[in-house]
Formats: structure tokens, sequence, C-alpha cells
């Protein structure tokens, strides 16, 4: 008996024993696995709950126009917040900071006197409001820096750089395509909390501060967008239009250098406008290019040879039934050469030469000019516009599109298309980003002339670059886009606006616009005019073409690119053929601001304590071809005020930021 009861208690023993080990070894690896293997996760567990992170705004990179004037910046401004229960008297210090804040003493008091304590009281304020805040000298109330997005130069390019929300992460323009570049690394501030969750007092200052992100140079030339932007309102209100766009571009390389959308938006306040106001039209719309289209028609008819320069066309006298559809040319025509056809934008011409090339070879080549397709610059929101699939053309189709309507396009896919005749036949591809850079200045990634595709041969190019001169000489339709002492290449433009009622075309809407380069014989502009809507006339040599002109001739001055000495046009390299049927209406084309280079010369300004526009609008006035160097106010210029400007001369100003 005693030997089962020996046993039985050894068995007890040996089995609570066992338990132990078992649990001991079980709550050993548990302690382990929570002391050792999750330790990192745990901690940082631990700290969310005892501490609350409170992120400030990052800094974003700046963004700069080619000549690194600032176009888009971040600026250092104080946010102040509250700790409450570091302050001594709450219904106080509301009665004392509700004025300046601009809030009721109650509405500050409520919000002071919550379970919180971190209360932001106002971000991002002015440095007079920080001055009077602080000499109030109140124990609780602190500062903290955080960045905000400010555009120096107000309206100026608006529609291409975009513009940021309080995030701020960009929403339009450069700002929102290149948002992961531009923005910066988020700072923080850390407040403690008690075993019940309530804010404590303050762990300290800025754990965190928000480092600066990468900046972008633009090609833009900022210079270039006042002189867009300017001469493109002046256009549109004079025509009493609906709204407008200019694009500059380099025909050589697609560098962007300006590109305007009229109404135009601060977006410093972006805010204040409605959403249609904040669209980048030259990319967001298409329309129907009219007339500007038969540039393309006739450079692909003559590169797949089915018609020679000096082919000619029976116009009908200016009525021609093609497809059940009459077409008809105002004024009316006899017999034109191809020549004639661009320069006096006959409908008919164009619809018989469309014929000659057929649709399969019209389409082929329009897709080619980069229609009906992206253009892939670096910008959001580009639509493709819209070519039809030529199986589904009827007769008609062929002869619309050839001046074309039935068809629409972007400002900046007929600019770049335009630029491929000017530069001998390559597409090339638009871009608005020269490179990207640190806050040290290291070139992280340099974007360079990018060739798509070359569309027609150099010979080609360069006769209808010749053609294109003839439009803008005496009884071309685009005869006040002529610059004094420069060859100029271009196409007027009037199209017809779909009635979004009726869906047909509207009775008095239209899309005036004038296209071309200069000089015609070395192309360093191209340059793009659209009139929306205009009122006092629908044609686009009458409101577009003396835009082009004024936008031409200042932005060559101040490219110093020299006019040709001793002739206006050289008319002898236009080709032309004569035909007493063609009705000319001559009149005078007398451009203004000429210099005398002859007698005692022209008087030099005084530039000094002038802004760069200013300095521009006396070179316009005046005629001068001054060098601007650097950005700012004139501090110095050559020669000195009252001067004499002999021919040769070197004229400059140089400019420096304010004090």
């Amino acid at each position: 008996m005693n030997d089962r009861r020996g046993k039985w208690a050894k068995w007890r023993i040996r089995t609570i024993g066992g338990l132990f080990v078992f649990f001991f070894v079980i709550t050993s690896a548990r302690a382990f696995f929570l002391q050792v293997v999750k330790k990192d996760q745990l901690v940082k567990l631990a700290e969310r709950q005892h501490q609350k992170t409170v992120p400030l705004t990052p800094a974003r990179g700046a963004i700069y126009d080619r000549n690194n004037a600032p176009l888009a910046v971040s600026v250092e401004m104080d946010s102040c917040y509250a700790e409450p229960r570091n302050i001594d008297n709450i219904p106080e210090a509301a009665a004392r900071l509700a004025p300046l804040l601009e809030m009721t003493r109650e509405q500050l008091e409520r919000k002071l006197s919550g379970s919180k304590n971190f209360v932001w009281l106002q971000r991002r304020i002015t440095p007079e409001l920080t001055r009077k805040i602080k000499a109030l000298d109140i124990d609780g109330i602190c500062f903290v820096k955080e960045s905000k997005r400010f555009y120096p130069n107000a309206e100026m390019a608006g529609h291409v750089i975009g513009f940021t929300g309080v995030d701020p992460e960009g929403l339009e323009g450069i700002e929102l395509k290149y948002d992961a570049t531009i923005l910066g690394n988020t700072g923080y501030l850390v407040t403690e909390r008690d075993a019940l969750g309530r804010d404590i007092a303050m762990k300290g200052p800025v754990v965190k501060t928000a480092s600066r992100g990468n900046n972008v140079t633009l090609t833009l030339d900022k210079n270039i967008q006042y002189l867009a932007e300017k001469e493109l309102a002046a256009a549109v209100e004079s025509s009493r239009a609906k709204g407008g766009m200019a694009l500059v571009m380099e025909p050589q390389s697609g560098r962007v250098l300006a590109m305007a959308t009229y109404p135009l938006f601060n977006p410093n306040s972006y805010f204040k406008y409605a959403s249609g106001a904040l669209r980048n039209r030259n990319i967001t719309d298409s329309f129907e290019p009219g007339s500007t289209f038969k540039v393309f028609l006739i450079a692909a008819a003559l590169e797949e040879k089915v018609i020679s320069p000096g082919d000619g066309f029976n116009c009908e006298g200016g009525s021609y039934s093609i497809g059940g559809r009459i077409i008809h040319d105002t004024p009316k025509y006899g017999r034109l050469s191809v020549a004639e056809v661009l320069k006096f934008s006959s409908n008919i011409g164009a619809a018989k030469i469309g014929g000659r090339l057929g649709q399969d070879r019209l389409y082929t080549y329009l897709r080619a000019f980069g229609f009906g397709s992206r253009s892939g610059i670096d910008l959001p929101g580009e639509v493709a516009g819209y070519i039809r699939d030529r199986k589904q053309w009827f007769a008609v189709d062929l002869a619309t599109i050839s001046f074309g309507q039935g068809i629409s396009a972007t400002a900046l896919q007929l600019a770049a298309a335009v630029s491929a005749v000017a530069n001998g036949g390559t597409l090339m591809k638009p871009y608005l980003v020269e490179k990207i850079t640190d806050e040290n200045g290291t070139v992280l990634q340099q974007f360079s002339p990018q060739a798509r595709q070359r569309v027609i041969s150099p010979e080609t190019a360069g006769i209808v670059a010749r053609m294109m001169e003839g439009v803008t000489t005496e009884g071309g339709t685009g005869m006040n886009a002529a610059v004094e002492g420069f060859r100029v290449a271009g196409k007027t433009g009037t199209a017809q606006k779909v009635d979004p009622i009726t869906r047909g075309y509207s009775v008095d809407k239209r899309t005036a616009s004038f296209i071309g380069f200069v000089p015609a014989d070395n192309p360093k502009l191209t340059i793009l005019v659209i009139i929306d809507e205009p009122k006092t006339s629908p044609y686009g040599g009458v409101v577009a073409a003396p835009a082009f002109k004024s936008i031409a001739a200042q932005s060559l001055c101040y490219l110093n690119v020299s006019p040709a000495k001793g002739e206006r046009i050289r008319k002898e390299t236009v080709i032309q053929v004569k035909n007493d049927s063609v009705p000319v209406n001559p009149s005078d084309a007398a451009a203004e601001g000429t210099m005398n280079e002859g007698g005692e010369g022209i008087v030099m300004a005084d530039f000094r304590g002038q802004s760069m526009r200013q300095v521009l609008r006396v070179m316009e006035k005046r005629g001068l071809n001054v060098k601007l160097i650097g950005s700012g106010r004139v501090v110095e210029q050559s020669p000195p005020a009252g001067q004499r400007i002999g021919p040769n001369d070197h004229v400059w100003v140089r400019c420096a930021p304010s004090a």
C-alpha cells in the first residue's frame, strides 16, 4: 500500500515538474520572440501609442526658364501652433490672439480648450503676422517653418507651369507631370501622449525638417513667353474674341520657347478661376485647322510627285461640285498654279490636288506629320486630335480634309508639323523640360532633341517653304504677317466650329489662325497664333497674322537675329506663276519700328532701373536691337543713355534682381 502511494506521489511530482519545464520553455521562447525577434516592430508600435506625429509641408524644388529665371519657387513661412496645456490662461490668450488670427474669441477659446495638446492655429502666415504674434509673448504658442509654393511672375506661363494644392502635390502642368521629381520629403513634429491617449507636453521641436525636391529647368524663355502672351492678349481683345492660343518653338530641335493661352490665370490663386480657365488649350483642345492644312497636302503631293510646282489647276470660277456638295472659293479664281493655290488659299485647288494624291497617301502623310497621335510632350492632358480611318472616307471627305475640314488637331501638333517643313522634313518631338538638377546644381538628367521620323525630303521641304513665302507677299492672304527685313513663310487658316447643339457647322463661329516660320531661309522660330471666335473678322490673315508679326519681330530682335540688309523680302525666291485671272488687292505694307541706319543713328534710351518688360516695350517702340543679360531690373547699359547708336555698335543692358 505504501509502495503504491509512493509511486503515485513520484508520478505527480514528475508530472508537475514536467509541466513547469514545459511552460518555462514556452514562456522563454515567447519572451525571446517578443524581445529579440519582434523588438523593432513593437518599439515602433509602442511609440505610436504614446507619440503623435504631425506632418509638415514638404519643400518643392524650383522651376526655372532656360535662362535660370525662377518661374516657381518654394518659400519658407512660419506656421503657428499651440500647446494648450502650456498656456497659463486660455481665455486671456484667446482674447489677445483672436484679432490677429481673424477669429472670434469664443472660437479660439473652444479650439484651445479641447483634449489635444497640439493645435494648428494658422499655417504659412506672413512675416508681419509672425512678428505681431511673437510680440504677445504667450507661453505655449509656437512656430515651425513650412514651405509655401509661390509663382513670382503671377499669370506668366501659368497654363504650362500649373499649380499645387495645399498638400502640396502638383495638380496641373509641369507641377503635376514632374510631381515625384519636384516634391521633397515630408518633415514632422512629435507630441507625447499619456496612458489614456491624451496629448501632453511636446517631446521637442522639429524632429525632421522637410527636405527640398529637385529643380526643373524648362525650355521656355520668360521674355518670349511674355511677348507671346502680350500680343495674343492684344489680338484677342482687339478682335473681341472668346480666347486664343500662341505657341513659339525651335523648328530644328522641338524646344518650346513659349506656350500661351488666353485668358490667363494666376496660379497663386487658382481656386478663384473656373476649371475651364485652367486648361492648357494648346494641348487639351483640338480644332479643325482649316486652310493651314494645305501646307501638308501640297508637301505630300510634291513628295509623291503627283504634282510639280508649275502645275496649274482650274478653280472653276469659285464653285465646284464633288460628292453631292458644292465647294466655294472666296474670291473666285480661274486657273491657279500650285504656289498660287497656297498663296490665295483656294479650297477648290486644294480639293483637286487631294484628288490626285488619293486618300490612302494623304492619310499616310497626315499620320506621318503627327496628326491623330499624341506628340509625347512632357505635359499632362494632351489629346491626340482626330482623323477618321481612311476606310470610312467618302469622295467629299478627301476634298474637305484636303483643306482642313473634317479633321481635328491641337495647336502643338500643328506647330510641330510646320516645324518639320521648316527644318528640312524631319518631325521632331516637342519638349518643355531641358534638365533636372538637385539643390546643389548637379545635373541629374539632361534632355535633348529627339527626331520622331523623316516625313518629306529636304528638297520638297525647300519648295514648300518658298511657296509659303508667297502667302506673306503682296496679294497673299498673309500679308499682315510680313516682318520688315526678314523672309517669312506662313499660312493663314479659317475654320468653322461645330455647333454642339445642332452637331453641324456653326453659322457664325470660327477659329482664325496663322502659322509660319522665320527667317524662311534659316528658320529660328516657328510661331502659331489662333484666335477663337473673333467678332471683327473671321479671317486668320486679318486677326491672327498681325500678332504673328509682332511676336516674330520682337522675338528675333531679342534673340539678336539680324535682318537682311537692303531688302524687305527677297521676292525672287518665291515660286509664283503670273495669272491675269487672279484678282490682286495690293495694300500698303509699310512696317513699323524700323531702324534708320543712315544719318546720325538712334539715340540710346535710359534703361536704368527699368524692368525687363519695360525694356522690351522700348525696344519694340524704337526698333532697338538690345541684348538682355540677367534678370530683374537694369543696373548697367551700353552705350550710355543719350549716345547715338552706330550700325556696328554692340548694344546691351545687364539686369540684376532687386535688393
